[in-house]
């Protein structure tokens, strides 16, 4: 909800745009759309708003915000609101099935919403939660939204039945067609038993997904797998349980049944598609209708169907042991009790039939069917009609027939004309035997029928049973109505007494009802109207306001025309003026009452319509009477436009409720001109128009939002049917340019004041004659070109955003069009008087001064878009005839002067020496000259390079000045997308010339090395995304400008530009990183610093200290706390030393924070990959290097390489870990060679220490990281084929980075590599270390109940007890434990010892950890568990083996562990059982797999 500035609150709706202005503690100020005529202003809680990119239309006060959100989002959005409003009618029905269903699901949807939002999750992640969110909305669009059936009769070869009926084997389906809807195939069968008595039995079920049939070649035909349900009780919802996928519930008929179905997507209207598919409707279609109206209804649209659901029933078993096998008929039967025939339809492909007969389920009482049909029953055989529903017992034997035992009836129409109410019915089943006569309807028709409704004067009794039938009805129809609110209005003359109410309650009946009967509404009204006027005038105002707002609601828009048809043809209302007159006035008069507002927003919106009616109804009182009482209407009209006036010129201060109504007021005040014009002329209308408009309060402080307004309400104006007449615009001209002044004055609302100031001149040109333009131009000139002229001053000098040339914008260049058409269409009469209204010769220069800085801008080549070649040409030729008449004045020809003075002006020529007064301002216009694509041009600049190089090394003895000036023009024209094309090696030519030639190819060496960088960024900017490349391209030139050119500057602003590419990405930890270079140029000092990029002027300590809290956010969203604990205590001491408590406490409170974070919150452990560039199509800064890159969360490798192959769509992946040659190297072409890489910690100590949590450790596992390494196994000497331990090597490379990750970027170079090989029993040894730390890691998790899941100690118990039992300590015996080994690698005796111990060491944990496992493992799994424990023992018994082994050979100290106790699985758990704590808790399984690599 929403507070506004007058203390109001409103509520958001989910998927609002707003536009955020300010935010304070939580809470952000800002503006949105309300009733779609203004803008509100009001605060809201911050934590209920997504901030989101967005791509913005028609930039200005009435843009458009478009978010650039995925699709689904949009879709979820719209879809949530949809159903918000479902779920409420939902309620209101007391349909408490559906409601919770729909509940459930929105809060469902509203997570995944949620989730996708963040932009947190994996690609995978992402596909499988939109996947579930298509699917919750295919499920409840099922629910609510349906078409109408499509039926097919089958013979037994699954052909159809009426082959020579072609029209019956396909159909067209009339719906809006999305992605989240299904088609779903329903199969019944008809059997006979051995009497031929025939039923029908559900046979299966296929479900088609729309988005499936999208996706693939719709022409081809799709072959359906059906299914059957695994008890008949769950067929009514089968076709929802294969949606949900809800696998136990069904099972497929047979291998080999299935249905073909062909289907095509067809677009647009059913006339449409009648013409551009002729040969679809040759041989006759039929046509599957939506259930219900469309979304738009269509004025002319005809139906009239009721819809029948036959739901379940509630049987008795009827004196049997067993149920019945229930069937049921239906017949729609008239009010003598004969059947109508042909009025029951179960689909588009069959015709109508008299009756209809149900499945049977077997041995069920409470049977649902579930199963739509639609009675397409003319209006006039309504009245009177009933359906009737027989049950019958079919029986199983073999002389069993059909044994009718109980009926249920309802009638379809209430003796006033009310139809049956939408909704589910649950009807009273009637008892009654097989030779029940039903023909008589009048016995049954007075008994009741419904246990929850009651439809006519039947009031009896109902009596107690148990049995029921169920039935839901929904009526489709424009001719009849359930609403007895609306029959009671349209029947008023016979009830006049309920004649208000009927009013009152007209506001309560849906608007489908409404325009059903829009005409015989009207004429109700009017007839009320000329009835009592008096009693009913203001009643009826009302609805009439009502009705015409709800046809601008776009399901009713398309009855605007119905309505504009029958104000012109039927409206007959010719006394109707005076009474709408009047109560219109009353409500303008009262718009200062508050508690009135709303009613009159409403009344006011309706105002185009109201006038229509007025001025309709005034000419068919002039038509009758001969236009009498012509001067009292035009006093009415005057004085309703009085009141206009004074309404208009009330003044509020910001956002009211007042400025409000004015807002609506003026956005549809323009509508009303052309039925005015309808009564009187053109001028009477102008000057109507001239003080409604003129009355407007002329301060600009006020609502901003009615500001807008206004100025839209003028544009509308100029471009109104009054605007083209020269008298009328005599008129409205000098209001139209009073506010025009106004707005351009304060510099707000440009692009509206550019297109009316536009349309203005267009008027002019094509509707004047040349003695009306001189007057318009007069006017025009006198009130808008001093304004004008400041206008496009204070545009053109506004500061452009970086790295993007001048430009006019749209309506920058509308304002250089007006000017420039005003000056041509200004004669000499116009310039001469503007000359004299110059009092002084200080105000004339001042004037021309400010018009030749205009010409001076929109002269340059920047300013205007290419293809605007007209413009260019006007404005040069105005330039060149200038500048002529300017050279040819006398008081500049030379032979007119004095010889002094032609010496003094000649000295300007003649530089030399005074060539240095301009190094090095000129240096950036003479290297914007080499932009120009003409290689002659572009030569001449070379010694004038060279000049200005020699010139500064003459006064300063180096060219520093130069040398800066030309780095920075460069990066600006290169970040702007210039392409500068210097010949460098012909200038190093000539400066081999020189004496100072080694610092000058010292300069054109940097230069050149800048540009290499300068051209990379410049390309990689024009991608659209952040991506690798990008922010590696700004790293780059990041470091060169520090390392190389020392420019702090522009360092620090490659820094920020950096920063903002790591946010655009959420490269959190990366941006702190990036911010955190800036912090450390700055010292907690007074020094006073400029205003510079986004900082205000501040001292050094006020910039520290925001840089530390932004570097602290974004650890903080990384992370990575560890980090901004760091600076919290950095700022804590300064905050301290200041004696600042204030700050002090919420840092430290911050820190606490941080701290609580680290042990509460989950971290993902990234992936470290590395990466080969090699190749000379690469990017100079990637070019033949190698770099290890941070991962993204749950980023794996596949998808990595992905990524990466996406970013550079013509690299070639390399398959091998090799490394590559020369040939790759030089290749004109990209290869990128990708491995995972593991860190190497550098914190060990903190890894290895007893009792540091698992939350703490992970941090230091994968940050601060410098050296990587990577393992690559092979065999040295002849492979053992039985034991690969023996010869199994490892090459192991270590990488070594110019800096640790993470750090300003997610990848680094590599500085460094070093390759070592290990040893067989070097690579056991390791192997056990990690297993067992494993092992440590896990058991401990277990016992301190960090681990919810002990699924992961499971799996690793199992892999290490596995692998020891089936070979792997063999393996070990075989390779290492051998006598000819130990006396062959007498080096190698403390690596066996070390073996050993690992090994011995491995069984102690492994006993102790399956003693923990024992006290936590669930009762499901401890049959897996005494199988580990056995599976130990006989582990135990290879230990002992081994241990024996190797004290028999040992030549080394004595070893002093003991060998390994054994023990049976029956006395393992109580041997530990003294060391393990009572340990509970089991969550669901872990994805995880834990391998022994032995």
């Amino acid at each position: 909800e929403d507070y506004n500035t007058e203390n109001q609150k409103h509520y958001f709706l989910i998927g609002d745009t707003v536009q955020i202005l300010e935010k304070c503690d939580g809470e952000f100020m800002g503006d949105f759309f309300y009733l779609n005529f203004f803008i509100f202003q009001g605060i809201f809680p911050s934590n209920y708003i997504h901030l989101k990119n967005a791509c913005v239309k028609n930039k200005g006060q009435f843009e458009m915000v478009i978010p650039t959100e995925d699709s689904v989002i949009t879709e979820m959005t719209s879809t949530l609101r949809d159903w918000g409003t479902m779920w409420k009618q939902l309620y209101v029905r007391n349909e408490g099935d559906l409601f919770h269903r729909l509940w459930h699901i929105m809060n469902e949807i509203l997570d995944l919403r949620r989730q996708v939002l963040v932009g947190h999750l994996t690609h995978d992640r992402m596909k499988d939660v939109k996947r579930h969110i298509t699917c919750c909305s295919t499920y409840l669009s099922y629910l609510f939204s349906y078409s109408e059936r499509f039926f097919l009769r089958l013979n037994r070869n699954g052909l159809p039945k009426c082959p020579e009926k072609p029209e019956r084997h396909c159909s067209l389906f009339v719906v809006n067609v999305e992605n989240r809807s299904w088609i779903k195939l329903l199969f019944s069968g008809e059997k006979k038993n051995a009497c031929n008595v025939q039923y029908r039995r559900p046979f299966g079920c296929a479900v088609l997904s729309i988005a499936d049939l999208l996706a693939g070649d719709s022409k081809d035909d799709l072959v359906l797998k059906v299914y059957m349900c695994n008890t008949e009780s769950d067929w009514y919802q089968i076709h929802e349980n294969i949606i949900k996928k809800l696998n136990a519930r069904y099972n497929l008929t047979g291998s080999n049944a299935g249905l073909a179905v062909s289907l095509q997507l067809l677009h647009g209207d059913i006339e449409q598609i009648r013409r551009e598919y002729t040969s679809r409707f040759t041989h006759g279609v039929s046509i599957t209708r939506k259930l219900g109206f469309s979304n738009i209804i269509m004025p002319g649209e005809m139906r009239n169907d009721l819809y029948i659901t036959v739901e379940r029933g509630e049987f008795e078993k009827g004196g049997k042991s067993v149920a019945r096998n229930v069937e049921v008929t239906m017949h729609v039967v008239d009010s003598s009790g004969q059947i109508l025939k042909d009025f029951i339809s179960f689909g588009s492909g069959e015709p109508p039939a008299s009756e209809y007969h149900s499945f049977v389920l077997y041995h069920n009482n409470g049977p649902r069917w579930a199963e739509l049909l639609k009675l397409p029953i003319p209006v006039d055989k309504f009245r009177g009609a009933h359906i009737r529903c027989e049950f019958r017992h079919c029986s199983t034997k073999e002389k069993g027939e059909k044994k009718l035992f109980g009926f249920s009836f309802v009638p379809l129409m209430q003796e006033n004309g009310r139809t049956l109410p939408d909704g589910t019915h649950e009807l009273i089943v009637h008892k009654c035997e097989e030779n029940a006569n039903l023909q008589d309807s009048g016995r049954y028709l007075k008994l009741p029928f419904s246990k929850g409704i009651s439809l006519g004067n039947n009031s009896q009794a109902v009596k107690t049973t148990k049995e029921s039938f169920w039935i839901t009805s929904f009526l489709c129809s424009t001719k009849l109505t359930q609403n007895g609110d609306m029959l009671d209005l349209l029947k008023w003359r016979t009830h006049p007494d309920k004649i208000a109410g009927c009013l009152s309650k007209l506001k309560e009946i849906d608007g489908s009802e409404i325009v059903k009967f829009l005409q015989d509404t009207l004429d109700t009204l009017f007839g009320i109207l000329d009835e009592n006027s008096q009693k009913y005038g203001s009643k009826v105002f009302d609805c009439l306001v009502h009705i015409i707002n709800l046809l601008q609601d776009s399901k009713f828009h398309h009855f605007k025309p119905v309505m504009d048809t029958y104000i012109e043809s039927h409206f007959a209302g010719a006394l109707a003026y005076r009474d709408l007159i009047k109560v219109l006035k009353w409500h303008i008069d009262r718009v200062t009452e508050v508690e009135l507002h709303d009613h009159i927003q409403e009344v006011l919106k309706a105002q185009e319509y109201i006038f229509k009616y007025i001025v309709q109804s005034r000419r068919l009182f002039s038509i009758a009477t001969g236009g009498q009482n012509e001067e009292e209407f035009r006093c009415c009209i005057q004085e309703l436009l009085m009141s206009v006036r004074f309404f208009l010129s009330q003044e509020s201060k910001g956002t009211s409720a007042l400025s409000q109504l004015q807002a609506v007021f003026l956005s549809s005040f323009p509508s009303v001109y052309s039925e005015l014009l309808k009564l009187f002329d053109v001028r009477e209308v102008a000057n109507l128009v001239h003080d409604a408009l003129g009355s407007l309060p002329t301060v600009m402080h006020g609502d901003e939002s009615l500001q807008a307004v206004k100025l839209q309400s003028i544009g509308k104006t100029v471009e109104n049917c009054l605007c083209p007449s020269f008298y009328s615009r005599c008129i409205l001209l000098p209001v139209v340019l009073h506010h025009l002044h106004m707005h351009l004055q304060e510099q707000k609302d440009l692009i509206m004041c550019a297109r009316i100031l536009s349309n203005i001149f267009c008027l002019i040109k094509k509707n004047s004659s040349e003695k009306s333009v001189l007057e318009e131009i007069d006017v025009i000139v006198n009130s808008l070109l001093d304004i004008l002229l400041r206008t496009i001053l204070e545009i053109t000098s506004r500061p452009q955003p970086s790295g993007s040339a001048m430009r006019l914008q749209f309506q920058d260049g509308e304002f250089v069009s007006c000017l420039l058409s005003l000056l041509r269409q200004m004669t000499d009469r116009h310039y001469q008087q503007l000359l004299d209204s110059f009092n002084t010769k200080e105000d004339l220069r001042d004037f021309l001064l400010q018009i030749f800085t205009v010409f001076r801008i929109l002269i340059r080549p920047e300013m205007f878009p290419k293809d605007w070649t007209v413009m260019r040409l006007v404005i040069w030729d105005s330039y060149f005839f200038l500048a002529v008449i300017f050279i040819n004045q006398l008081c500049l020809q030379l032979e007119m002067f004095t010889p002094s003075k032609k010496k003094k002006f000649m000295f300007i020529f003649i530089l030399g020496e005074h060539k240095l007064h301009f190094i090095p301002a000129l240096i950036g216009p003479f290297l914007e000259v080499t932009l120009i694509p003409q290689p002659d041009l572009r030569n001449v600049m070379i010694p004038i390079f060279h000049d200005m190089m020699d010139w500064e090394q003459r006064r300063s003895g180096n060219f520093k000045q130069v040398e800066a000036k030309l780095i920075d023009k460069l990066d600006s024209l290169m970040s702007e997308g210039k392409v500068i094309c210097l010949s460098y090696n012909s200038l190093s030519s000539k400066i081999e010339r020189e004496t100072w030639r080694e610092s000058g190819v010292s300069l054109i060496a940097t230069v050149t090395r800048l540009m290499e960088r300068l051209l990379d960024y410049r390309d990689c900017m024009k991608m659209g995304e952040v991506d690798g490349k990008k922010i590696g391209c700004t790293v780059s030139l990041l470091n060169f400008y520090k390392t190389e050119l020392n420019k702090e500057e522009m360092y620090i602003r490659y820094i920020h530009k950096l920063y903002d590419l790591h946010l655009k990405a959420q490269n959190f930890t990366e941006a702190a990183y990036t911010l955190l270079l800036y912090d450390e140029l700055l010292e907690w000092s007074d020094r006073p610093l400029r205003e510079f990029l986004s900082y205000p002027m501040q001292t050094e300590w006020q910039r520290k200290e925001c840089l530390h809290l932004t570097i602290i956010q974004n650890f903080d969203r990384g992370k990575c706390w560890e980090n901004g604990i760091i600076l919290c205590r950095k700022i804590a001491e300064q905050y301290e030393s200041y004696y600042d408590y204030r700050n002090l406490s919420k840092m430290r409170m911050m820190e606490a924070s941080l701290y609580d974070k680290i042990m509460d919150q989950q971290r993902l452990e990234p992936e470290f990959f590395r990466v080969g560039f090699y190749g000379k199509k690469f990017p100079f800064f990637l070019r033949n290097k190698e770099f290890v890159c941070r991962g993204h969360d749950y980023e794996r490798l596949e998808a990595f390489q992905q990524r990466m192959l996406n970013e550079f769509p013509h690299a070639i992946a390399m398959q091998h870990a090799n490394q590559p040659d020369e040939t790759i190297f030089q290749a004109e072409a990209q290869y990128l060679q990708i491995y995972a890489v593991t860190p190497i910690p550098e914190n060990q100590e903190v890894l290895q220490r007893d009792g540091i949590p698992d939350n703490i450790k992970s941090f230091y596992k994968v940050n601060h990281i410098w050296r990587f390494r990577y393992d690559r196994p092979f065999h040295k000497g002849t492979k053992d084929k039985e034991n690969e331990f023996k010869s199994l090597w490892v090459e192991r490379t270590t990488l070594i980075l110019v800096q640790s990750l993470p750090g300003i970027s997610r990848w680094f170079e590599v500085e460094k590599r070093e390759v070592v090989e290990m040893s067989p029993l070097e690579n056991a040894i390791e192997v056990l270390e990690n297993k067992n730390q494993q092992l440590r890691t896990l058991i401990s998790q277990c016992q301190t109940r960090q681990m919810q899941n002990i699924n992961p100690l499971t799996m690793c118990l199992n892999g290490v007890i596995d692998a020891a039992v089936n070979g792997g300590v063999a393996r070990y015996q075989e390779a290492f434990f051998v006598k000819e080994y130990i006396l062959n690698h007498p080096e190698d005796g403390e690596k066996i010892t070390r073996l050993r111990e690992l090994m011995l060491e491995q069984a102690q944990i492994l006993e102790f950890g399956l003693a923990v496992h024992e006290k936590v493992v669930p009762q499901d799994m401890r049959p897996l568990h005494k199988k580990l424990v056995d599976q130990f023992f006989v582990m135990n018994w290879y230990m002992y083996s081994v241990n024996h082994f190797i004290l028999h050979y040992s030549y080394d100290s004595p070893l002093s562990y003991p060998a390994v106790n054994r023990y049976s699985s029956s006395s393992l758990s109580s041997q530990a059982s003294a060391e393990v704590s009572n340990i509970t808790g089991q969550s669901e399984s872990s994805d995880e797999v834990f391998n022994m690599q032995v």
